[in-house]
């Protein structure tokens, strides 16, 4: 029984030394759990997502900040859902080029360590304002990459939109260039699915079995010379009317007068600019001399009175004669040259 005391005395000390012995040992644990958790949870997250890239929030955002010792950078591209109808913007694009990204390079790292040192982030306005203020985002469109010993947010290094002008392959290049860490080649998804491909393979085989019956018995639309006539007639009003160039400088058919706004202008003055409108009415007029160009030497052979084939030959004239004067009467108001006749001097 005189051996008790000293029993408790002795399990009393070594209940003192041991708990001495864990909290000397905790904060070193709790950093090293902390981190590892924190890139446990972000990789789930990851995986949830069908690009790769994690949706950030406030509460995540402290959380992440909060880490002690971050062993990771993370990339975040700043989002606004009511700016995706402000085409200048383009954020729709650019966040769908940072997703190709995102994906690329965890396809390319799924197997290293990097996997665990580079995230990836989208994050809205309206959900999180705090976070825009703490990285100090006033305009739109911006990616920040986030250091592992970056401290400050603002401090963030910034990717301009012109850094990235051909998209996911510069957006990879910058990554790389300032985290050292390889993304690897881009892999943007097919412009089709296997079963879309798989849907259209069908019918085209379906189809091709109705279309080679058809060729064999010459009943195709390629036999129809009436399909070669309207398609000849189309290229040549599609040619001299400057519709390929409306497409390209993406030319509108006609624009407001600016001394009265309840006006169109159709036929603007000047040689620097062509609206739709007077392109299609140049290549009307054209197409016209062009069709009774044809008729007068395919069509009016064919008649057999000659009085007949004079008055209409007398008419296509005429009416071939006021449709070039009216392209060159258009052509010299709009630009200020004129047409005039010319002799050779023998006949002077």
């Amino acid at each position: 029984m005189a051996k008790m005391p000293t029993l408790l005395k002795s399990f009393r000390h070594l209940l003192l030394f041991s708990l001495i012995l864990s909290l000397s040992s905790f904060p070193t644990t709790t950093k090293s759990e902390s981190d590892s958790d924190i890139i446990s949870d972000l990789l789930t997250l990851q995986s949830q997502s069908n690009s790769g890239v994690i949706h950030l929030n406030d509460a995540l955002l402290r959380r992440i900040l909060s880490t002690p010792r971050r062993s990771f950078s993370f990339i975040v591209f700043f989002d606004a859902v009511q700016l995706h109808d402000k085409a200048e913007l383009h954020l729709p694009t650019l966040k769908s080029e940072f997703s190709i990204v995102a994906s690329s390079f965890i396809t390319n790292n799924r197997e290293t360590p990097l996997h665990s040192k580079l995230f990836f982030f989208d994050i809205e306005f309206k959900e999180s304002q705090h976070s825009f203020a703490l990285f100090g985002i006033s305009s739109l469109p911006h990616i920040r990459l986030v250091n592992p010993d970056v401290k400050d947010l603002k401090n963030s290094d910034q990717l301009d939109q012109g850094d990235f002008s051909r998209l996911a392959e510069s957006m990879a290049e910058l990554i790389e260039s300032k985290t050292k860490i390889p993304v690897g080649p881009i892999h943007r998804p097919p412009m089709f699915s296997t079963k879309q491909i798989a849907f259209f393979v069908v019918v085209l085989m379906i189809w091709a079995l109705f279309a080679i019956k058809k060729i064999i018995a010459g009943e195709t639309l390629l036999h129809d010379y009436k399909f070669w006539l309207f398609g000849a007639i189309f290229v040549y009003f599609f040619s001299v009317s400057g519709s390929m160039f409306n497409i390209i400088r993406k030319m509108p058919m006609f624009v407001a007068d600016r001394s009265d706004p309840t006006k169109l202008v159709f036929f603007y003055q000047g040689s620097g600019m062509q609206l739709g409108a007077e392109g299609f009415a140049v290549g009307f007029l054209y197409t016209v001399v062009g069709l009774l160009l044809a008729f007068m030497t395919h069509g009016v052979d064919k008649i057999r009175n000659v009085m007949a084939q004079r008055i209409l030959m007398v008419v296509a004239m005429i009416i071939s004669f006021w449709a070039v004067r009216k392209v060159i009467y258009l052509d010299n108001w709009k630009t200020g040259y004129g047409v005039h006749a010319y002799r050779p001097s023998s006949w002077h």
